[in-house]
């Protein structure tokens, strides 16, 4: 029953993709022959669906060979095959945190300016108050009010205590205040909101580590987990972004958000093949329940159907 509301979710917000060059793909895989034109136009749609240059070029490759090995003519089952294909490229045995093995889980969010990365916070939030798990939240993205304001309007929506200092203070003692918070009321989880950062601003990034330097002197291996929030629309800039991040800071998983609003939800393969990051959930909609666990099947099939 949960996989099937996980896979509806999938399919709602993959509606564009499916209709856009991933819809594109399946026309290929009509009647006749397969041909070189077939291989050809398969790699150009696959790239513009942003699965990227590397990733598709040794995709085509593999599938080539097993058409080959296969004796695959028909377009028709090449389609099965390239199915096959692309759910090896994503992890399907991704650890699932453990909440219960620690008296606090500390998570930390992390993301550029307009990622949706507030926004996830709260239906992460939605999410683990669904299991019953008690959430602090801290306001740790301190160069922009609008950021605190807008985090504590998400806090009294989804019924949590958000931690926050004035704008312009030290990002790490909203940190150690929050931690204090949290262990004081008992949290399961504390959820650490930053700033905005470009990835490739030297300062911004050394913030964040100090940030993590906190997290770590008062907790136990903290933070658990590091989350770096995608836009799904930014394409291969997300990649980007990615590695970037995995980098400097050592993110641990990825959440992509605003998969509903793009017709080329192929960056997923890309980030899974290139940076070998699981990615722990998606955003499916612009609701606060709009969030689900990636599936790897849920999500190949959705594009398939």
């Amino acid at each position: 029953m949960v996989f099937g509301k996980r896979k509806a979710k999938l399919s709602q917000s993959l509606t564009k993709t499916r209709r856009g060059f991933f819809g594109q793909v399946m026309q290929l895989f009509g009647a006749g022959d397969v041909t070189e034109e077939t291989w050809e136009d398969l790699e150009a749609l696959l790239i513009q669906a942003d699965v990227g240059v590397e990733t598709t070029v040794d995709l085509v490759e593999r599938l080539r060979e097993r058409a080959e090995q296969e004796n695959v003519r028909q377009a028709e089952r090449l389609r099965g095959v390239l199915q096959q294909e692309l759910l090896q490229l994503l992890p399907s045995d991704v650890p699932r945190q453990d909440l219960a093995e620690r008296l606090l889980t500390v998570i930390l969010i992390v993301g550029v300016n307009g990622s949706g990365k507030t926004t996830t916070i709260a239906k992460l939030t939605h999410y683990y108050r669904g299991l019953g798990k008690r959430v602090v939240l801290a306001a740790a993205d301190t160069f922009r009010a609008a950021a605190i304001d807008q985090l504590k309007l998400w806090g009294e929506r989804v019924g949590v205590d958000v931690i926050a200092h004035e704008p312009g203070a030290d990002p790490g003692a909203v940190v150690y205040d929050a931690l204090q918070a949290a262990q004081s009321r008992q949290a399961d989880i504390l959820i650490v909101d930053t700033a905005g950062r470009l990835h490739n601003k030297f300062n911004l990034m050394q913030e964040l580590k100090k940030v993590r330097g906190v997290l770590q002197k008062n907790v136990h291996r903290a933070p658990h987990e590091t989350w770096l929030v995608l836009d799904a629309t930014t394409g291969q800039n997300a990649l980007l972004q990615a590695r970037k991040f995995k980098e400097d800071i050592g993110v641990t998983g990825l959440v992509v958000a605003k998969l509903d609003s793009t017709a080329k939800g192929g960056i997923v393969f890309a980030i899974a093949r290139e940076l070998d990051l699981p990615i722990r959930f998606v955003c499916t909609g612009e609701k606060v329940e709009d969030l689900a666990e990636f599936d790897a099947q849920a999500f190949v099939d959705s594009l398939f159907e």
